[in-house]
């Protein structure tokens, strides 16, 4: 029996803030898009890892989790072509000895009912990934689990409140085909004929075949997908999510097609 299980579930909240290094104008940015390291911070919560303890020293959490393959994707009918509603937020902190020069403003951007479908594949001999395997099937968490704030709780429940676990079949794929479905945001460095393709997806080289339809859409974010381990800091890839097909020739790294969703999924 294989110890390797591709599992999915769909995590939600009413509220999110994935914070982004830079700021505009004095406003705390939040990315739109859930990625790898918020999503293992997540993962790390539910069965009860450690984070941030040491200067210079990456999260218990990141060293455990960081090689489970993962793939995210927005949930159906709870975004906009990609996108989340966002609003901004304003604090005042006027507790004395937060702010010795007075009233302490900060403005951040906030994700309103963000939700994700979170791809996993998890080997069952390693220990940590057994036991995330298990909560996560049975809904447990050792601490709450939370969107980028400690206010802004996160859960794999339904609307009905069910636990949203599932797991599937899957094969591993590494041809092309004429009209591939991709259900997950991907990276956006192809092949296309063999040859790398870094440029812009609009031009002669773009991997998709463009049907357009009043529901086509393309969505591009530059997100972290990991840490860079001497600088502690997020190494950042371009990331596509569309519902256009893939031209024939365009090939995909680290693809798994998913009998019961008749799609794909990249997971890295």
């Amino acid at each position: 029996m294989s110890q390797e299980k591709l599992i999915s579930i769909d995590l939600r909240g009413d509220f999110g803030f994935l914070k982004k290094p830079d700021y505009n104008e004095g406003m705390l940015l939040s990315y739109n898009m859930l990625h790898k390291p918020a999503l293992l911070g997540i993962l790390g919560a539910i069965i009860g890892l450690g984070g941030y303890q040491k200067k210079g020293e990456l999260p218990e959490y990141y060293q455990v989790l960081n090689d489970i393959p993962v793939g995210i994707a927005p949930l159906e009918g709870s975004h906009e072509k990609g996108n989340f509603i966002k609003s901004s937020v304003k604090y005042s902190n006027t507790v004395g000895y937060a702010n010795k020069d007075g009233n302490l403003l900060v403005e951040e951007t906030m994700l309103i009912k963000p939700a994700y479908r979170c791809f996993l594949l998890l080997n069952l001999e390693k220990p940590a990934q057994a036991k995330l395997y298990d909560y996560l099937k049975t809904g447990q968490a050792e601490f709450v689990p939370y969107l980028g704030k400690n206010e802004y709780h996160a859960w794999w429940l339904d609307g009905e409140g069910n636990i949203t676990f599932r797991e599937y079949e899957f094969q591993l794929e590494a041809t092309s085909s004429s009209d591939l479905k991709i259900l997950t945001a991907f990276r956006k460095t192809i092949t296309l004929k063999y040859e790398r393709v870094e440029d812009d997806f609009m031009s002669a080289s773009n991997p998709f075949e463009f049907v357009f339809t009043p529901t086509s859409f393309a969505y591009f974010e530059r997100l972290p997908a990991g840490f860079h381990a001497q600088l502690f800091q997020y190494h950042l890839e371009d990331f596509t999510y569309s519902n256009f097909p893939l031209k024939k020739g365009v090939q995909l790294p680290n693809l798994y097609f998913l009998p019961e969703l008749q799609g794909y999924v990249q997971l890295a």
